[in-house]
């Protein structure tokens, strides 16, 4: 890998495996191709689908989603259990790949990374023909397909990747930015979730063209700090650098539901799925972190907030189900939103993976 020196415009590129986990094993088991394939926990287990592949989406099965309801949407689904070893060797073999061309590298989890290549001098300094010869390296070396985003910025690079999957590269160029974010929904700025997303929508704000003729203030006025984020990213900017090391404090799974759980019994079939997710992302990313405490948010239907935590240095869904049951009695509200997660006793880094909140 050689580097120049002199200073560019930011190139960033994010590349995204498809379906990484289905597709790793339909790879090694040919017979599974043009077949609806789901990775999960089983459905007496009340477990939940990590990835499928885009056969089984078409039938409208997901990740995150309760694998009992995969099952009923898609009776055909063939479900493989999770193999994280397997998993984990694959991705170090596709991070190697990364750093052939950067050495930074930000890891967001097994199957998707940033990187900054604007000092890259291979393909004299083409981020584009960068990505592109990343993605063939990968499918030499793996038989696996990724989608990557190039761009100037993090925000527009995770943006693109998506715009063309699967297998696909779309560029942003620093020209297009200004034409390009305008027409973006607002899903598609970081940070906004399903909730954020209503009450732009609620004051008529569909799109970055909406936003952007928003004062600052107005935005900081009804979004408090995230205000300026919508503010900067709605006009396609996004000044973050990409970190090889971050420090992790925490690591949380959360959940906002399309319609209010108020039965009891829902809020604990809830709250297990929610705890496979924490224990997959726990297993990929802070195995070797020693847990302080485990805590729970509750947000209900209006808009109450609860958090609550208790001393845990081992990880069991029955602290978090004692502590949604102590929260619970205190409120009678439907619930719109459950959260769950750890603190760590120290904040030493693992594996360069980032402090993050898996939205779902």
């Amino acid at each position: 890998m050689q580097v120049m020196s002199n200073n560019k415009q930011k190139k960033i590129i994010h590349v995204d495996m498809d379906c990484f986990y289905a597709a790793i094993e339909i790879r090694d088991n040919p017979s599974l191709a043009n077949k609806p394939v789901a990775v999960g926990g089983s459905a007496d287990r009340r477990g939940v689908i990590c990835t499928c592949n885009y056969i089984a989406r078409q039938y409208g099965v997901h990740s995150a989603m309760p694998t009992r309801t995969a099952l009923k949407l898609c009776p055909e689904l063939i479900l493989l259990p999770v193999n994280m070893a397997k998993y984990k060797q694959v991705a170090k073999k596709i991070h190697a790949v990364f750093h052939e061309f950067t050495h930074l590298v930000e890891p967001l989890a097994l199957d998707e990374a940033y990187l900054d290549v604007t000092e890259c001098s291979a393909f004299q300094g083409s981020a584009t023909l960068i990505a592109k010869a990343i993605r063939e390296r990968i499918l030499h070396q793996e038989n696996l397909t990724a989608s990557a985003g190039v761009a100037p910025n993090k925000f527009l690079a995770k943006v693109a990747s998506g715009w063309k999957k699967p297998d696909g590269l779309f560029v942003i160029t620093p020209r297009e930015v200004k034409n390009f974010v305008k027409n973006l929904a607002v899903e598609e700025i970081f940070g906004v979730g399903k909730v954020t997303a209503k009450k732009l929508k609620q004051l008529g704000l569909k799109t970055c063209a909406d936003l952007q003729k928003c004062s600052l203030l107005m935005l900081i006025q009804h979004f408090g700090k995230f205000g300026q984020q919508l503010y900067d990213q709605c006009r396609g900017i996004d000044n973050r650098l990409v970190k090889p090391d971050r420090v992790r404090k925490s690591l949380s799974v959360e959940c906002t539901f399309s319609n209010d759980l108020a039965a009891y019994d829902a809020c604990i079939e809830a709250l297990n799925g929610l705890y496979q997710r924490l224990v997959e992302r726990l297993e990929l990313s802070a195995a070797q972190l020693a847990i302080k405490n485990q805590f729970i948010k509750i947000k209900y239907a209006d808009f109450h907030l609860t958090t609550a935590e208790m001393i845990s240095e081992k990880l069991t869904l029955q602290t978090f189900i004692d502590l949604f049951q102590n929260t619970y009695q205190k409120k009678t509200s439907p619930i719109r939103l459950l959260g769950i997660g750890v603190h760590f006793k120290t904040a030493e880094i693992i594996n360069g993976l980032q402090q993050q909140v898996l939205m779902f």
